[in-house]
């Protein structure tokens, strides 16, 4: 692999750590369904309140802000009927475990509380070599830290396992190598989140069906496209709905 697209994934992956919430959406929004119709989030006294936790791909890195995983989700439950607030998120291209932490204690969001959460985090900690070990330690912070959003009650949490990049266009062929170290850091969050009771989802076959299906890779050759988004919602949708009855 040559040392010019080394660089360009860690632009891609890295680029946008600012260290600043990334909040999407207003309240009252029109949301853009995946079918092309659109619906206004209702504004009842009760409302499902949601909290959306971790990087580039719940910001929706290279895709529309209405296509991001957090917003379709939204959508979908509030075509069901559901009185969903949009989601606060707290996300952003390159963050690391380490990094959410940081930006979850110093936003305005510490003290809240949610109805449920939804947490994605690890591709940087694997991309920049950090130690399994470190991210156990810290993913399960973070996670303690979601179950605490959602009034303590873990069966309001959902955990999304790490996609695989070494699939897309950029990762150049390093399928062999990304493939087996994102499995690891998964095996990490996957028995985490099992200790804790949390729900966990795993969305990394899906984007392996980038393989040969390419329409699923944003523009960037990186980030899921809306349509990969669409089929992890598929699956997370139904989750969601199950413990908001």
């Amino acid at each position: 692999m040559k040392a010019s697209q080394i660089i360009l994934i860690a632009l891609i992956i890295c680029s946008g750590c600012s260290k600043k919430p990334d909040y999407v959406i207003p309240q009252n929004a029109t949301v853009q369904n995946g079918n092309g119709s659109t619906t206004t989030t209702p504004t009842t006294s009760r409302s499902i309140t949601y909290l959306a936790l971790g990087d580039s791909y719940t910001i929706g890195q290279s895709v529309q802000p209405v296509d991001s995983y957090p917003n379709q989700l939204t959508s979908l439950l509030t075509v069901k009927s559901y009185n969903v607030q949009p989601p606060e998120i707290i996300a952003g291209t390159g963050w690391t475990t380490a990094d959410l932490i940081s930006i979850i204690a110093n936003s305005d969001v510490v003290g809240k509380k949610f109805d449920f959460v939804t947490l994605l985090i690890g591709v940087n900690d694997e991309f920049q070599k950090k130690s399994q070990s470190t991210y156990r330690t810290q993913f399960a912070q973070v996670l303690n830290t979601a179950i605490n959003f959602a009034n303590g009650d873990s069966s309001k949490v959902f955990v999304l396992s790490i996609p695989d990049w070494g699939v897309t266009p950029f990762a150049n062929g390093m399928d062999n190598v990304v493939g087996p170290l994102i499995d690891q850091f998964n095996a990490i969050n996957k028995d985490e989140s099992n200790k804790r009771g949390v729900n966990y989802l795993d969305i990394t076959d899906i984007s392996r069906e980038a393989t040969t299906d390419p329409s699923l890779i944003a523009v960037d050759g990186l980030h899921p496209s809306a349509k990969m988004y669409g089929k992890w919602m598929q699956r997370l949708e139904p989750l969601v709905e199950k413990k908001l009855k």
